[in-house]
């Protein structure tokens, strides 16, 4: 459509008047430049609408979880320090400071612990940024937000893979930030991060930092090397180099489905590319698969003792609706047992709430309950009196692929099984065959080592020794 500038302004008042009688608001998403001063005009306009509505309560927060992955140095930390608080960063490690929750992480610079952090979008699609030098809490956060994005920030350090894969399976990300640094390529735990996205099926956008201090050929190499990695056979990605808002909206729109994958490049020190990760993440659509009309199911992934609230345990709803008061099952403990228990208090982005959905990402305060008979991968499951105590399993049969083993797999091998919230070691069972090598296909049966396990049928897991050995489905539960 060719419009004059009189029609063009027009159709903005028309939309306006529209989105007034939905009680919603609307941004054009090719004036949200904020970070990027490089950034040059052009004469045409061409304008994408986003339309959103406006929040009631916190309950009807629009939640995206991002889980954060990349190689150490590939400056995870700093992206989301200047995404969320809005400041650049000045070279020297400025911006990250805020996201530290370890004085040894605060010396070294390196993220040791399963991270968090927030971004929010107001229903005119502008980021809700704190005012220097005031500090924003997430409560604050939350009571302007029409969409909130949380962050998992995972390590990158090869010994703290194991706390990464949990972060991955245990906190249920809608989609994975990969950083890439411009200077370094994919090197070390970068392809095992992105092995780990994809054998979860989580969506992918790829992130390369650094670009300011990066010299031209070296950048050229790695991003090279990045899109032959991608369109390889074991990827089938199709990576799309986003340069311009009109990108924006077209990967964004399309990230559905899980082929595409858009590339963007940045730099956290002079801004340049930092408006359009922001605009992508803005007009990102919510993926979750969650039915709030099934049983009660929440899985546990951290633990807490509370002074003068008790214990709390943080998580993600699977599936039903809760309330405070609700009476819930907690377990399986090391017996295979469920005890009773009720909700004292719940709280989404620290936020106190009535009711938790499907979906949501939540705390609860539990009644009567010791932290020290707490462990993850615990679940809370609907209570009723007159159904007997949910099946737990301790052996389960997984159709599974190795994707990398030095030698061979027999009977009795034994590796850290990682499905959802529950990390346990377990020994192998070959059905099919004598032995397994890299890249072979089998029906195998689990056992737990420990404790017996509270698991679905159809979950997806990823057995690991040392690095990541294979990924399955749980296709059925034995005694």
């Amino acid at each position: 459509m060719h419009l004059t500038l009189h029609e063009y302004e027009q159709c903005l008042a028309t939309a306006k008047l529209i989105c007034d009688d939905l009680d919603a608001d609307f941004a054009d998403i090719d004036e949200l430049n904020q970070l990027d001063k490089t950034e040059k005009k052009t004469d045409n306009i061409v304008a994408h609408l986003m339309i959103r509505k406006r929040p009631k309560t916190v309950e009807d927060l629009l939640e995206i979880r991002i889980a954060v992955v990349g190689n150490v140095d590939a400056g995870k930390s700093t992206m989301l320090g200047v995404l969320t608080k809005g400041v650049l960063d000045d070279g020297r490690g400025k911006a990250r400071l805020n996201l530290f929750r370890h004085k040894h992480e605060i010396e070294s610079g390196r993220t040791s612990s399963v991270g968090g952090e927030i971004l929010g979008f107001d229903s005119h699609s502008q980021p809700i940024m704190p005012h220097f030098p005031k500090k924003m809490t997430w409560e604050d956060v939350c009571k302007s937000a029409a969409k909130v994005l949380s962050f998992v920030d995972l390590a990158g350090h090869e010994k703290y893979l194991k706390t990464t894969v949990f972060g991955m399976t245990g906190s249920a990300p809608d989609f994975a930030m990969l950083m890439v640094g411009a200077n370094a390529g994919m090197i070390g735990m970068s392809k095992e991060h992105l092995g780990l996205a994809l054998s979860l099926n989580i969506p992918v956008l790829v992130v390369v930092t650094k670009i300011d201090r990066c010299p031209e050929h070296v950048l050229e190499k790695t991003v090279k090397d990045l899109n032959a990695l991608l369109k390889s056979k074991s990827c089938k990605k199709i990576p799309i180099f986003v340069q311009n808002n009109h990108d924006v909206v077209v990967t964004a729109q399309n990230f559905v489905s899980e082929r595409l994958c858009p590339i963007f490049q940045v730099s956290n020190v002079t801004g340049q590319g930092l408006d359009l990760v922001r605009n992508f993440l803005n007009v990102l659509p919510s993926l979750s698969h969650f039915d709030a009309t099934e049983p009660f199911h929440y899985e546990i992934n951290e633990t807490y003792s509370v002074p003068f609230v008790g214990t709390v345990v943080s998580g993600v709803v699977k599936g039903g609706l809760i309330h405070v008061g609700d009476k819930v099952r907690l377990g399986p403990d090391f017996a295979g047992d469920f005890m009773t228990t009720s909700i004292k208090g719940i709280h989404r982005k620290r936020n106190q709430v009535p009711v938790a959905r499907a979906g949501q990402s939540v705390t609860f305060a539990l009644k009567n309950v010791r932290r020290d008979v707490l462990r993850k991968g615990m679940v809370l499951l609907a209570f009723d009196k007159d159904i007997p105590p949910p099946r737990v399993t301790k052996r389960f049969e997984a159709e599974i692929i190795v994707l990398y083993h030095s030698t061979t797999i027999k009977t009795k091998y034994q590796a850290m099984v990682h499905c959802g919230a529950v990390r346990q070691t377990a020994s192998i069972n070959i059905l099919e065959k004598s032995v397994l090598r890299t890249g072979d296909r089998a029906l195998v049966e689990f056992e737990f080592v420990k404790t017996p396990e509270y698991l679905n049928i159809g979950s997806r897991l990823i057995f690991r020794e040392g690095r990541t050995k294979g990924v399955g489905k749980i296709t059925r539960l034995l005694d």
